[in-house]
């Protein structure tokens, strides 16, 4: 294994005690091996040595994360695992292609030991690089039901949002609106928003598309929604809603956080949730739920740390917390919902294992470029 953090402190600490070294053997060379500057440089070596090891000690207890998650959004989270814990955490944030080519280029020499990202398909993209290593964790199995965590242990989602569909009350009616696929139906020419597909989330609900329906079907609904645009895509999940909030269209697909955070600023904002894909039937799969999760960096040097960190946020309280704050839905059972997460009412979510959404993004993508799906 290449050099860790560990490693590099013991260069830079052996080259502090060879620079030493040579400094007493000078000394004593002029001093005539004169035995009072012999011992006092001794002393001095010894100091100099504990001093730097203590340091390496500190600085290895930090637990550094890289992260494309809002820092104000999750710094308060790490603040808390510190507080409670003892433990360090230097967070480094940037979106999650910038930071996988980051640890790809660092290789062994990386100081991160966490990877936290948005989507499983991203999480999954990780592990199939290699950057990752098994959590090997009971706490985190036991908190975290299987469909939300890598068949390989490589990774594991902390929370969940449901990507679902928006629209006007004004011009469209609950009865109105049924599934994913519906959105294709021509009587919604015109009337349609949808973000980029270049944006992982929306290939991650095709690719559970890909998988409940099989590829042709679901390249027909794609192409449908393409030809029922109100607008050209949008660049985010926002400017979407905003979009169905002015009249520029009656209905979208956006995850629900973002619109609990606009809720958050603007009660009023004119705009309705709807749970797609329920009831019966073979479109009744469930309402596409996605993860924000995490894993062990593959060349990590606090293991340990990296792993409490990782079972600290699959705990009931960091649960409670993604729900209250970040207005997503916890992973673990059990955990009370906020008052805002509630009042959207209950749903019956897509059971499928979330790693099916990176194995067949690469599909997805290909079909949604055939589709015309910009």
């Amino acid at each position: 294994m290449g050099t860790s953090r560990e490693a590099k402190s013991i260069v830079k600490s052996s080259t502090k005690y060879s620079m030493l070294s040579a400094a007493v053997i000078g000394a004593m060379a002029l001093a005539g091996c004169n035995q009072s500057t012999e011992e006092s440089a001794t002393t001095a070596e010894t100091e100099q040595k504990t001093e730097v090891q203590a340091t390496d000690k500190a600085s290895n207890d930090t637990v550094t994360i890289y992260s494309s998650r809002n820092e104000q959004l999750i710094q308060p989270l790490l603040d808390e695992f510190t507080k409670e814990t003892g433990i360090p955490v230097e967070l480094v944030t940037d979106d999650s292609g910038p930071l996988m080519a980051r640890l790809e280029a660092e290789s062994t020499n990386t100081p991160a030991d966490v990877l936290l990202t948005v989507d499983a398909g991203n999480l999954w993209q990780a592990g199939q690089q290699g950057l990752l290593q098994p959590i090997k964790s009971e706490v985190v199995n036991s908190n975290v039901p299987e469909k939300y965590r890598s068949v390989d242990d490589l990774w594991t989602g902390l929370s969940l949002r449901a990507r679902t569909i928006f629209y006007d009350p004004a011009k469209v009616q609950p009865t109105d609106l049924s599934t994913y696929a519906d959105l294709a139906d021509p009587k919604w020419k015109g009337k349609l928003c949808l973000r980029t597909s270049k944006k992982v989330y929306n290939q991650s609900l095709v690719a559970s598309m890909i998988e409940h329906y099989g590829p042709e079907k679901t390249e027909e609904i794609v192409k449908g929604w393409v030809a029922n645009l109100a607008a050209p895509v949008f660049s985010n999940d926002t400017k979407l809603l905003e979009a169905i909030a002015s009249g520029q269209c009656q209905v979208g697909i956006a995850n629900s956080y973002y619109y609990g955070r606009i809720l958050d600023e603007n009660p009023k904002f004119p705009v309705k949730l709807f749970w797609a894909n329920q009831g019966e039937g073979a479109e009744a799969t469930g309402t596409h739920v996605n993860v924000s999760g995490a894993g062990i960096i593959k060349n990590s040097d606090n293991v340990e740390g990296a792993r409490k960190l990782i079972e600290w946020l699959s705990s009931d309280t960091a649960q409670g917390k993604y729900a209250s704050s970040d207005k997503e839905y916890p992973v673990k059972a059990g955990i009370d919902e906020s008052d805002m997460l509630r009042s959207w009412g209950s749903f019956n979510q897509d059971n499928i294992n979330v790693s099916i959404f990176g194995q067949r993004q690469a599909e997805a993508v290909q079909l949604m470029d055939r589709a015309g799906y910009e």
